[in-house]
């Protein structure tokens, strides 16, 4: 299955290209304000001033308590770029001591998470839940296309993410990679 680019996906991809020297296949923007379903958007500058302004607003808050709640909910909703790399180059696209990833990161203004891309939908939903120790990925193919994933009971949360994140973003990039229609922990 192809994967359609946007302007913003493509220039996203090739600023990754320059930085990493590694093929990016995809690449979406996750968390933020109205996220959806839609392929990167380039709003950098608004997305580090919301950010600092959000920042300014929890340094002054006078509950500690208070301060780490908003943190979370505001790490949940952060805008995060996800970008699938070139199968068996994800150790040149992160670089020594993630260096590389970093370079990366600091000239788009968000944070990055790195997929690897594989040949078939078992292989990549694994990819996209690492960290997560994954133990096996079952395919049904029914009315809908599913991929039932066995995680070790200790990483069902790191599988899960903050708030969904690393789920969802599992279900997304295997409906757009694979025609997958879900994604479950079992």
């Amino acid at each position: 299955m192809g994967v359609t680019l946007d302007d913003d996906a493509r220039q996203y991809l090739a600023a990754f290209e320059d930085v990493t020297g590694v093929d990016g296949r995809d690449c979406l923007v996750t968390g933020g304000d109205g996220d959806d379903d839609r392929h990167a958007r380039s709003n950098v500058a608004v997305s580090r001033s919301q950010s600092r302004s959000n920042s300014n607003s929890n340094s002054n808050s006078g509950s500690g308590e208070r301060d780490r709640r908003n943190g979370a909910a505001s790490a949940a909703s952060e805008k995060r770029l996800l970008i699938v790399v070139a199968n068996g180059r994800m150790g040149e696209a992160i670089g020594p001591d993630g260096r590389t990833v970093k370079r990366f990161e600091d000239r788009v203004g968000m944070p990055v998470r790195l997929v690897e891309d594989a040949d078939d939908p078992a292989t990549f939903v694994a990819n996209a839940l690492a960290p997560a120790a994954v133990y096996n990925v079952t395919i049904s193919e029914n009315e809908d296309t599913v991929a039932y994933v066995e995680v070790a009971d200790e990483d069902r949360g790191v599988a899960i993410g903050s708030n969904g994140r690393t789920i969802e973003a599992a279900r997304r990039l295997a409906e757009r990679h694979f025609d997958v229609d879900d994604v479950q922990l079992i």
